[in-house]
């Protein structure tokens, strides 16, 4: 049986649609269940997943869609909206009234310095600026903000001696203190700037690996060293690494870029072009060694590429080299994050895809704060049964657990590997 309700303008952030669309699933008997904004994506998907129903005709993406498929669709229904409503609000503290910007809630917590915005992106800009206006750094998670707005936005923090991280800035992490998604990697002499979250992750962890560790990782954002925006909050994050004490050497990962970079420490640019990786660049940074990989699996005759991170795809693509046989696709991309979960966080769009793919999987697994609690649980029983690559991004102290998520998938039949640049050349 399927039941399917559309709720007009009716709007919930994607970690609340998560945790209603598992409330669902959690239903006995229930085989399907998604709930989400009605973004032209998130339609096509519940149609592929059997979950379509006239009631959702004429849905537009600011309206909430709830569908379930199952023994009793209704009771999944009520149980994704009992979810919906549990959202906590703000509580008053004191005498002092829940505070409703960013300004407010900055006056009212001593010492504040920095704030994170995570809304919608027709809503970050302005959460933003307030932010700036109250002399706070930002690290802005949101992404679809227009580049007009970014480099407005950049041009202010600069003029206020400030740091923007971002628009869709997924990773940094600041004296210690981890922002977004990050890896519970070491402290150690080594900066890094990135326009990619996953790329600093993968540094980040690949340097761990070796036993060496990070200064400071300052997100600035995907689109920062474009001819555009400049390279604005990329040398203004270099200048702070080269006045750091703590930091002897500075690694740039990012896609190549017409802005000029230069420090006075040792720069390493990381820029992802044919004939560079990351695990290079982390061998050459730390000087180490990492942990053997597996065999490599017999050569496929078609590869399906299902990516979480942007740069992981891109890296792996390059070594690829358009040959027919492989197929990438970035699930954390903007279109397919609109309105949902990223796949970091949510693998309902990764398990679909999956399902779908074509000869050999190769799937990248990043495990870390922020990230889901355990992938491996609901992606090694996905891949079991076919020939699968897990390229798996993390660290020892990961919540996740590293060696269990490695454990979990090589007991399913995939092959794991620690680098992912490693992991596209096994399969040429």
């Amino acid at each position: 049986m399927l039941k399917a309700e559309l709720r007009p303008r009716e709007y919930h952030d994607s970690i609340v649609l998560m945790l209603a669309s598992r409330r669902m699933l959690d239903v006995p008997g229930t085989e399907a269940a998604m709930a989400a904004m009605a973004t032209p994506l998130n339609l096509e998907l519940l149609k592929e997943a059997g979950l379509w129903a006239p009631e959702l005709d004429g849905a537009g993406a600011d309206d909430l869609v709830l569908a379930a498929r199952g023994d009793d669709p209704a009771a999944a229904l009520r149980a994704a909206l009992e979810a919906l409503t549990q959202r906590t609000t703000p509580r008053s503290t004191g005498d002092h009234p829940a505070p409703r910007t960013v300004r407010t809630a900055s006056s009212q917590l001593e010492g504040a310095n920095l704030a994170v915005i995570s809304v919608p992106g027709e809503h970050a800009t302005w959460a933003a600026w307030d932010a700036l206006s109250a002399g706070l750094n930002v690290f802005c998670f949101s992404d679809n903000v227009s580049l007009a707005d970014e480099i407005r936005l950049k041009d202010e923090a600069l003029r206020r001696g400030l740091l923007f991280m971002g628009p869709d800035c997924g990773t940094a992490i600041i004296d210690g203190v981890g922002l977004g998604f990050w890896n519970a990697v070491p402290r150690g002499r080594i900066g890094i700037v990135g326009a990619s979250g996953t790329g600093i992750q993968q540094l980040s962890c690949l340097l761990a690996h070796q036993g060496v560790g990070i200064s400071q990782a300052i997100g600035v954002g995907g689109r920062d060293l474009s001819p555009e925006v400049g390279g604005r909050m990329t040398r203004e994050a270099i200048r702070r690494l080269d006045s750091d004490a703590d930091t002897d050497v500075i690694v740039v990962v990012s896609k190549p870029a017409t802005a000029e970079l230069s420090a006075r420490k040792p720069l390493v640019q990381a820029l992802l072009a044919p004939g560079v990786d990351l695990t290079e660049v982390a061998l050459r940074v730390g000087r180490g060694k990492l942990p053997e990989d597996p065999p490599a699996p017999p050569r496929p005759e078609r590869v399906s590429g299902i990516f979480s991170g942007g740069t992981l795809r891109d890296e792996a693509a390059l070594i690829w080299d358009q040959d027919p046989r492989f197929s990438a696709v970035d699930y954390g991309a903007d279109e397919y994050t609109r309105g949902r979960p990223h796949p970091m966080i949510d693998n309902t769009i990764r398990l679909e895809a999956i399902r779908r793919a074509e000869g050999l999987v190769y799937l990248d697994v990043v495990l870390g704060r922020g990230a889901h609690p355990d992938p491996a649980a609901e992606l090694a029983p996905a891949l079991k049964g076919r020939a699968a690559v897990v390229v798996l991004i993390g660290a020892a102290g990961d919540p996740q657990g590293l060696d269990r998520q490695r454990a979990a998938f090589e007991a399913g039949g995939a092959r794991v590997y620690l680098s992912n640049s490693r992991a596209a050349r096994a399969l040429l």
